[in-house]
């Protein structure tokens, strides 16, 4: 929606708009932007070329798992929170993957009491990159998502048509 809406509108305007003490915080619709051949590196350089928007911010988290997001840092690693942890598993037996060995994602959190959403095994490929030893100095693991499991039913806020 943000380069739609935002940066579509905005980048052949007569006139700049300046958001250098903006920060952006965003998520999903990571498959549709790669379908329109949008990285995510050349999204955070052209809305800081467009805007001046220097702190910009993925999160990755699901409406399965409600209130629980895996923020980016600076260095670009997703970052599990006090509140939530992951685990990479390994796809032919799920045992656990050692860092820096892509498997599938298990999102893990105790926030979810109304219904079995604490441990969510989900479609998603990623790497455990490691864990309290980040650039950035967060605390516990950091990870980087792939995308999905080849052949997974493509569902989520990216895939709904806009």
């Amino acid at each position: 929606m943000i380069w739609k809406y935002f940066y579509e509108a905005v980048k052949n305007a007569s006139y700049t708009v300046d958001f250098s003490h903006a920060v952006l915080i965003h998520g999903g619709g990571w498959k549709k932007m790669l379908s329109q051949s949008v990285t995510a590196a050349a999204y955070k350089q052209e809305l800081t070329r467009i805007f001046g928007i220097t702190r910009i911010h993925n999160y990755y988290g699901m409406a399965e798992q409600t209130g629980c997001i895996y923020m980016e840092c600076e260095y670009g690693h997703l970052h599990a929170s006090i509140f939530s942890d992951i685990l990479i598993r390994d796809p032919l037996d799920f045992s656990l993957c050692p860092v820096g060995k892509e498997g599938i994602v298990q999102v893990l959190t105790p926030l979810a009491t109304a219904y079995v959403g604490h441990s969510i095994l989900t479609e998603d490929l990623g790497v455990l990159l490691g864990t309290d030893d980040c650039p950035c100095g967060r605390k516990g693991n950091y990870f980087h998502i792939h995308g999905r499991i080849p052949q997974a039913e493509l569902r989520g806020c990216s895939d709904v048509p806009h």
